[in-house]
């Protein structure tokens, strides 16, 4: 129970705990006058996070650093003119689906996804490049003497292009890896609810910057756990000296306080030590002793004490009496020294019907001990916590490659996690509120795959975002002999073929026909708005004939286009319903109404009687100066709450 503070607030700490959440790579520590650490902001790395140039400062010194940081920083934070565009033909049930398949560079895609999912997406897991020497071909635009320097070193074209792999060769070796990963992994921070998680899989080449990145970007606070995955039985004969048998899964919460983190399902071998049964609950018997550290008497004087117990029944007591004669001491039955309860003298009494005395053998003679009764059915959902090794069969990352062979063909993508991997992620989680499942790398869309099949199994309603740069398939690989130009067609036919099967392997399953197999394809694109849309002022006062610059929308972009770009500015999910009727677009049961074609009062009449939340209309659209004038005062008297805008 909690105390009353019987105070007023600190303000200062409340300031704090803002500036923490907003800016955890702020926070440092220091030591003040009488030589006590102290709790306080670095200005430096402040001031570079609210400014839109670099900030010089102090020399960048021992939090975690590298050359260009400060620039990796500014690269999070510039804005971008970009939209998403989308591919109907490239999709799967474009109308009803709930997940999106987005091309393009990641960077950009999360920029451009941070304001729509800002604290909705539950769980991210990546796979990024492992910075081996030859998987890692990425082209963020750094400094002008980066560029310089790259050029001169042959790395890159004129285009900024890069023309080699990350050799470790190469002089910035780590430091492109670092100015890769930050960037995307603070906008992924923004986008994860107070409750999401991260999950990272990677292998010795970074994980010590990784989890250092990680620390500051999501504040070491908040670090979960580093999993060790057994991901070659045999080990991998590639590596110089040791053979390489496992990689790593590095988690992070958003707020660890709050962590959706629940644990794993008990396995068929875990229930079967519930052996006994009371009142027809199942229930293991568990040590009240305290094992492993701090069980020493010594450490935790307040939980050494007698339990009392009744040799007839086995009940225990507090208290002893002519009914419970045998006193039961924690002992450490190897060493002999005074141990410890896992239980506080108020925790037994509130529960002391849990609890069991029994005789056991300990060096060579019987004594009695203490037992918890642990109910099977303790909970909605009896969970263990997740172990930080993983080294199921299931695991084995060939597995991976498997599955992709079998559903596209041999070769097609190398190196794919195995589903059942993603799946034991998602399966750490509570999931029951069907949340969104993020994977920027998403390479042969595995994360995708588990998702589907994992709703499957369960009934449940996840849905997931894919981000993967299309790189291209060479004309000599598998992948492109088959038929795929880049990742990004391996990626989506792996879910299209996926969708299928699962649907076939469960067509018995009650409900199955209902299982979103869909997906939205969203292409990462220039803004579908001119310059002068951006820059009017620069342009009106040039000289020449405006009429081609009266409409600011590119000839080429469809009213669609429009659309996705208007829901990326408004915030709305790009997974919302979309109906279409000409040229006006209804998402989401009225919330938006856009209308991109010719308008006159009538239909701006009609539109505003639905009430919606916002209504938007190109500004080219009106018909008549009469449509024009008409448009606020329609608006006014059918709907004065709508919020209007206007391309």
């Amino acid at each position: 129970m909690d105390k009353l503070k019987m105070q007023t607030p600190n303000i200062a700490d409340g300031k704090f705990a803002a500036l923490a959440a907003l800016f955890p790579n702020a926070i440092t520590e220091t030591i003040d006058e009488n030589g006590e650490v102290v709790r306080a902001i670095d200005a430096d790395v402040l001031a570079q996070e609210i400014n839109n140039r670099v900030v010089s400062g102090k020399e960048e010194r021992y939090q975690f650093t590298w050359p260009d940081k400060k620039k990796s920083v500014l690269l999070a934070n510039a804005p971008i003119a970009a939209t998403l565009r989308p591919c109907r033909e490239e999709s799967v049930d474009f109308v009803n689906t709930e997940n999106l398949y987005i091309e393009g560079d990641n960077l950009d895609v999360l920029k451009l996804l941070r304001e729509t999912y800002l604290n909705r997406v539950k769980m991210i897991y990546i796979d990024p490049p492992y910075n081996t020497g030859k998987d890692f071909i990425y082209e963020d635009d750094f400094a002008e003497e980066t560029g310089e320097f790259l050029r001169r070193d042959m790395q890159y074209d004129e285009q900024g292009n890069r023309l080699t792999p990350n050799l470790d060769s190469n002089g910035r070796f780590h430091t492109d890896w670092l100015n890769m990963i930050y960037p995307r992994l603070r906008i992924a921070r923004d986008l994860l609810t107070d409750d999401g998680v991260i999950f990272i899989s990677i292998d010795d080449n970074e994980v010590e910057n990784l989890k250092k990145v990680c620390n500051e970007v999501f504040g070491s606070v908040n670090f979960v756990g580093q999993i060790v995955v057994k991901s070659n039985p045999r080990g991998s004969q590639s590596e110089s000296q040791l053979a390489g048998l496992h990689e790593y899964i590095i988690v992070f919460s958003k707020n660890i306080q709050q962590s959706a983190i629940i644990g794993h399902q008990l396995s068929e071998e875990m229930e079967s030590e519930y052996k006994y049964s009371e009142n027809g609950r199942a229930y293991r018997l568990l040590g009240l002793r305290q094992r492993g550290g701090f069980w020493r008497r010594s450490e935790r004087p307040n939980l050494y004490f007698p339990i009392f117990a009744n040799p007839t029944n086995g009940n225990v007591s507090l208290i002893q009496n002519s009914e419970y004669t045998e006193s039961v001491l924690p002992i450490q039955p190897s060493t002999g020294d005074d141990g410890s309860w896992r239980w506080s003298k108020e925790k037994i009494k509130t529960s002391i019907d849990e609890l069991i005395a029994k005789p056991v053998r300990r060096n060579g003679e019987d004594v009695w001990d203490i037992f918890q009764k642990d109910f099977l059915d303790r909970g909605a959902e009896r969970r263990t916590k997740a172990k930080s090794l993983w080294e199921e069969k299931e695991i084995n990352y060939q597995n991976g490659t498997i599955e992709v062979k079998e559903l596209l063909v041999s070769g097609a993508f190398d190196y794919a996690k195995p589903v059942y991997l993603v799946k034991r992620c998602i399966e750490m989680l509570d999931t029951s509120d069907n949340p969104i499942i993020l994977d920027f790398f998403s390479g042969s869309s595995t994360t995708a795959h588990a998702v589907m099949q994992l709703n499957a199994e369960d009934g449940g309603k996840r849905k997931f975002i894919m981000v993967q740069l299309p790189v291209i398939c060479t004309n000599d690989s598998e992948a492109y002999k088959a038929g795929f130009k880049n990742i990004c067609d391996i990626g989506k036919e792996r879910i299209r073929r996926a969708g299928k099967k699962i649907k076939e392997d469960n067509k018995d399953k009650e409900g199955i026909e209902n299982l979103d197999t869909g997906f939205r394809v969203l292409i990462l694109d220039s803004s579908n708005m001119k310059d002068v849309y951006y820059t009017p002022v620069g342009y009106a006062q040039m000289s020449f004939d405006l009429e081609g610059f009266m409409d600011n929308i590119k000839p080429d972009r469809s009213d669609e286009d429009l659309l996705f770009q208007v829901m990326l500015d408004l915030g709305i999910p790009l997974s919302a319903k979309i109906k279409q009727d000409g040229n006006t677009f209804n998402v989401d049961d009225n919330y938006l109404i856009a209308c991109f074609g010719k308008v006159d009062t009538t239909l701006i009449t009609e539109i505003a009687k639905k009430k919606p939340y916002y209504a938007v209309f190109r500004d080219s659209s009106f018909l008549n100066d009469s449509a024009m004038v008409n448009f606020e005062q329609v608006f006014s008297t059918y709907s004065p709450s709508t919020i209007r805008r206007v391309l």
